[in-house]
């Protein structure tokens, strides 16, 4: 488990800009970092979340990269997607951030597990 230890960048290095909410080239950095991770864990047994994880990653850069300047919180492109009428379209930035959210959770979750000796795969998840 030590190479959890080598994450870099991490999620609690990012800093929250007080009004606007949270950098959103950091947040994807961050996001990128744990893919090594999951092949770590189980290439095989963490392929769909792996899939899913880097689909949602993509998706929320897709959308910054239009204009990083205007995109450069998750809050803007989520108020941007909501005020155009698209946040809850299939493949929205808003959507892929509300899944990659639940993988994270779910991760942290089974991590957790793990952490607190649980040995076998099935049961942690």
């Amino acid at each position: 488990q030590s190479f959890l230890l080598v994450l870099d960048p991490r999620f609690s290095d990012i800093e929250l800009r007080e009004e606007e909410g949270i950098p959103t080239e950091e947040f994807l950095e961050s996001c990128y970092a744990i893919v090594p991770v999951l092949d770590k864990l189980g290439p095989t047994v963490f392929a769909p979340v792996k899939m899913d994880f880097v689909g949602n990653i993509k998706k929320i850069n897709q959308k910054f990269i239009t204009n990083k300047e205007e995109f450069d919180t998750l809050q803007k492109i989520v108020l941007h997607e909501v005020n155009a009428g698209v946040a809850q379209v299939r493949n929205s930035a808003t959507e892929a951030l509300l899944w990659l959210k639940r993988g994270l959770k779910f991760l942290k979750g089974f991590l957790t597990e793990v952490k607190n000796g649980e040995k076998n795969i099935q049961t942690a998840l």
